[in-house]
């Protein structure tokens, strides 16, 4: 399953969280402590986003937006499970 995201690197803390209407629609707030230096928020995004999701961190995947604050990551697992994680993380529309 395709998710859009935002990031926010620099953030006081990791959080997964609320929605973001971006380029590609409602997207899903993620904070990270790292910056985005080296690949470092990218690693923090896919830890954040595995923990939230309750699956491995080899389980997600950055597929668009490597160099943004704009991403869209692919989650391996059961699409209905994910799907009801994601919403309740959205937060009303």
């Amino acid at each position: 399953m395709k998710v859009a995201v935002r990031v926010r690197p620099g953030a006081r803390a990791d959080s997964v969280g609320g929605s973001w209407e971006g380029p590609r629609g409602r997207a899903l707030l993620v904070s990270v402590r790292a910056r985005a230096v080296d690949g470092a928020a990218n690693a923090a995004v896919v830890a954040a986003l595995a923990s939230a999701w309750g699956v491995r961190r080899g389980d997600v995947e950055i597929v668009s937006g490597l160099r943004g604050r704009d991403k869209v990551v692919e989650v391996a697992g059961d699409d209905v499970v994910v799907r009801a994680a994601v919403e309740r993380l959205l937060g009303p529309s």
